[in-house]
């Protein structure tokens, strides 16, 4: 029985990826910076005997170390979307903490390591997040040759920060506005999707150190929200922005604890998150995503609409 290590195992893809393992069978610890506060969760998804929890911070190296001891497969999902204080910048989250875990990775002889990086990093020159993103990846593959990048494009679910944020923004102002016209082009992927990518990773030989995640449709930023806005019958006006006024508005909203946009976001949302070609992609290795961004979305996103989750219009 393969012993797994997960570290962001509590978050969106954590979660789903947690009940998936332990229901084929393997037995996951997951690691997280406060067990109280994340713990509870975790031990719901899956039977008593395959799920472990461990509390540590990615800063303290000698714990960090401690949890490679008896493990087979190491399974990174660490990722931040905007920088914080007490370290959490995207240099040691996306690059430092990464190349420490390839290293402890090629120390401890493991079989595999599987590391969840960001579609569309190589061509986003100008933006910090994608910069660290593609020097991590980098960094690990010099360091253990038994590494599997997947790049996946925005993962949503029900427990998303995207298509529920969107709507929860879409159901409040009257306006919303679009950056570059709303033109940039996306491939959402679900996140039960992605989690079936990274189980075959596990189960099966992958060839490839680099696999883009993408899911079945490609749907421009404009296109998303106006699916979004008739999922929970709102019309809203879809405002251009200019580039100018888009930077203010950013620098603006970076100030606040948890900003609903930063300029290096801005930044990111000038290119494409759609395939590149240079590398395979889950339909290549037999994987095709197969779940609607609409379909899947119509799901939940009655919790947007009037009434709530107890209206008569509610979706199964």
């Amino acid at each position: 029985m393969k012993k797994i290590l997960i570290w962001g195992g509590t978050g969106q893809i954590g979660t789903h990826l947690v009940r998936k393992l332990t229901k084929n069978n393997y037995t996951v610890t997951v690691v997280t910076r406060n067990i109280h506060q994340k713990g509870h969760l975790i031990k719901t998804q899956g039977n008593a005997g395959y799920i472990q929890i461990k509390e540590c911070s990615i800063f303290e190296e000698d714990k960090v170390r401690k949890l490679f001891e008896n493990t087979d497969i190491c399974i990174n999902l660490i990722g931040i979307l905007f920088e914080k204080k007490n370290g959490n910048s995207f240099k040691n989250i996306h690059t430092v903490f990464p190349t420490l875990l390839a290293k402890l990775c090629k120390e401890y002889k493991l079989k595999k390591f599987i590391h969840v990086s960001a579609l569309g990093i190589n061509d986003a020159v100008d933006s910090i997040y994608a910069k660290s993103k593609l020097e991590g990846e980098q960094n690990i593959l010099k360091i253990f040759p038994h590494t599997t990048v997947l790049r996946p494009s925005i993962v949503y679910s029900s427990s998303d920060n995207f298509s529920c944020n969107l709507m929860t923004l879409l159901s409040r102002l009257p306006v919303f506005p679009l950056y570059y016209n709303g033109e940039t082009k996306f491939t959402p992927i679900h996140c039960s999707d992605l989690t079936d990518v990274i189980n075959f990773a596990i189960s099966k030989k992958v060839n490839s150190n680099i696999i883009e995640c993408v899911g079945p449709q490609i749907l421009s930023f404009k296109e998303i929200l106006v699916t979004l806005q008739e999922l929970i019958n709102k019309k809203r006006l879809l405002l251009p922005f200019p580039n100018q006024l888009a930077l203010l508005t950013a620098k603006f909203f970076q100030l606040l604890p948890n900003p609903l946009l930063t300029v290096d976001q801005l930044m990111l949302l000038k290119y494409n998150n759609i395939v590149s070609g240079k590398y395979k992609t889950n339909f290549d290795i037999g994987l095709p995503a197969k779940k609607i961004f609409g379909e899947e979305v119509k799901k939940y996103s009655y919790m947007w609409t009037e009434g709530g989750e107890y209206s008569r219009k509610k979706r199964i």
